[in-house]
């Protein structure tokens, strides 16, 4: 049997349409598994799919639900660093966004390719930044009182402590951004935080900092008015 006929029988047998895709899941060939948001309708909200549960989250994933793809640590367990999760590399990071590792979500840039502006990522909006935040673009992540929605205490965000504090910041609940010295680790001296200048001071302080940049400035608008 030549080759030909063994990739004919093959598409035969899984019913592939001429875009190489399962005629009820394929969008162009309008297929029966599709709905009218062109979607496949079992994945699809508004259809209110079979995969979506009662919290409009998908079955497997859902917490409330005890989905089957939630862990003992109630997370999803191809990303819990406790479980070992086949999503996490050995930075105890996710592969795809480690930059260590190459992630395939890292830019050029360095950045998260969604969200990188100079790659026009697919989360960036007409007002150059994060979709999702964006005010003006009434971002999902924006409440009512216009603030991030995990931060706003107003709407008791899941990001704020019994301390009415970002978790993150807070000492008495040991945050992730709280180092040893019991002190936000982007502005810790003894840490060599990534705010702190070369002065030792906050950068966004810093007026020596700021004379620097100032000079720069004025230096460049000369060159420019030169050309």
């Amino acid at each position: 049997m030549d080759l030909e006929k063994i990739i004919h029988k093959i598409k035969k047998k899984r019913k592939l349409c001429p875009h190489q895709c399962r005629k009820y899941e394929c969008k162009e060939c309008k297929g029966t598994s599709i709905c009218q948001h062109n979607r496949i309708r079992s994945q699809c909200k508004e259809c209110g799919g079979s995969s979506f549960c009662e919290h409009k989250r998908r079955k497997s994933i859902c917490k409330e639900c005890g989905g089957a793809s939630i862990c003992i640590h109630q997370r999803e367990k191809s990303k819990c660093k406790e479980c070992g999760g086949s999503s996490i590399c050995q930075h105890q990071r996710q592969k795809s966004s480690c930059k260590d590792c190459g992630g395939s979500s890292i830019c050029e840039h360095q950045r998260q390719r969604s969200k990188c502006k100079e790659c026009d990522g697919a989360s960036i909006c007409e007002h150059r930044r994060i979709r999702s935040r964006c005010k003006e673009c009434r971002g999902g992540s924006i409440c009512e009182h216009q603030r991030r929605k995990s931060i706003c205490k107003e709407c008791g965000g899941a990001s704020i402590c019994v301390h009415h504090r970002e978790r993150s910041k807070c000492k008495e609940c040991g945050g992730g951004s709280i180092c040893e010295h019991k002190r936000v680790r982007s502005r810790c001296k003894e840490c060599g935080g990534g705010s702190i200048c070369e002065h030792k001071r906050v950068r966004s302080r810093c007026k020596e900092c700021h004379n620097i940049y100032k000079n720069n400035i004025d230096m460049l608008l000369k060159a420019a008015s030169q050309i």
